[in-house]
């Protein structure tokens, strides 16, 4: 089962091993508070007060959750630069159309309370609806592209125009990284809250988990068709074992055990994605094309030793700080619990208590 790791430089597999456990802890954590901003449009939310509970639940942590983001493309910077500048290279547009859309969705989410008016937030609930759903589109396709391949010569270089990255491929990937998000958004809701916002959340997690996490499932099953190893389909077995505990769970009104069986499912199946494509990292999808794999895409043993060292100490701490917010803010919230709205300009000039 363990053939795939032998005769294999340890540091870098090491190394692939935490890049990997960065973009699952991303799409774990992120992909349930990407969903709530798709939830923010009046398909879902049916006024102000309910937005602003959508909000509230994932005020705390939001910010924090893009982080993972962050420290996954850094860590792929430090360890695997050849890795780093084929794949951002390559998907130059799309990642940059990403990057505007975090700063959008971010301006969306603290600018949508600073106005007087519903015109104001509406068009910022919009934005953040757009925005959300735009970064959960491009970070499935990278990640769908990263796995299944770029036209890539021997150099590392992308062959053809800006928009050779639009394969079906990315399509499937960011079509499912959207259908995930969506359903884990749910689950997320339903367990966050109270009151009507919850049995509706709950009811529509039901009707639309089975068909959300389909292109998912495609997704893992591709990888595992073209190079699964025994280890890899173990994974994707969990991983359907999750998809399974977790549509039960909602039937029977478990919204933990349907969260938790939620994130089984992605991590498990971006396990079995990274299982079978090791020891490659960006395969080459040009006939005769060389794959980038961990021995020839990372850094020298001395970084990637400088590297574990820091990790050994910064990982266990973002992983006990992030754990310590999400159990301060445990508790549930209803309409209940949202003042009313106020205008931020009435404030400022209504005159001071004497």
């Amino acid at each position: 089962m363990f053939e795939q790791f032998i005769d294999q430089p340890v540091l870098p597999t090491v190394w692939f091993c935490v890049v990997g456990f960065f973009w699952i802890g991303y799409v774990v954590l992120d992909g349930f508070d990407l969903g709530v901003g798709m939830l923010m449009g009046r398909v879902f939310s049916r006024d102000e007060k309910e937005r602003r509970l959508l909000l509230n639940t994932i005020g705390p942590v939001w910010d924090g959750n893009e982080v993972w983001l962050v420290t996954a493309g850094a860590a792929t910077f430090a360890a695997f630069p050849m890795w780093y500048a084929a794949l951002f290279s390559a998907l130059y547009l799309p990642l940059t159309l990403l990057l505007l859309a975090l700063i959008l969705r971010a301006v969306s989410i603290e600018y949508r309370g600073k106005g007087s008016g519903q015109r104001w937030s509406s068009r910022w609930n919009t934005l953040m609806v757009v925005s959300s759903t735009a970064i959960a589109f491009l970070v499935g396709a990278a990640l769908a592209l990263t796995t299944t391949g770029l036209p890539l010569n021997d150099n590392g270089d992308r062959v053809g125009g800006p928009f050779a990255w639009v394969t079906w491929p990315a399509v499937l990937g960011g079509v499912a990284m959207v259908g995930f998000c969506l359903a884990h958004s749910l689950a997320f809701v339903a367990l966050k809250t109270d009151g009507q916002v919850r049995h509706r959340a709950r009811a529509l997690l039901v009707r639309v988990l089975p068909v959300a996490l389909l292109p998912a499932a495609a997704w893992v099953l591709i990888l595992q068709l073209r190079g699964g190893t025994p280890l890899s389909w173990t994974f994707t077995v969990l991983a359907v074992l999750g998809a399974v505990l977790a549509w039960a769970a909602a039937l029977a009104g478990r919204e933990g055990r349907s969260f938790a069986g939620l994130a089984v499912f992605i991590g498990a199946g971006m396990l079995a994605i990274f299982l079978a494509l090791y020891p490659a990292v960006l395969p080459s999808t040009l006939p005769g094309g060389v794959d980038l794999e961990i021995a020839t895409a990372s850094s020298s043993p001395y970084t990637l030793g400088v590297m574990s060292v820091v990790g050994a100490f910064g990982i266990p701490i973002l992983l006990i700080y992030q754990s310590w917010t999400y159990w301060v803010f445990r508790k549930r919230l209803s309409t209940e619990h949202i003042p009313d709205a106020h205008s931020v300009t009435e404030l400022a000039t209504r005159p001071s208590a004497r």
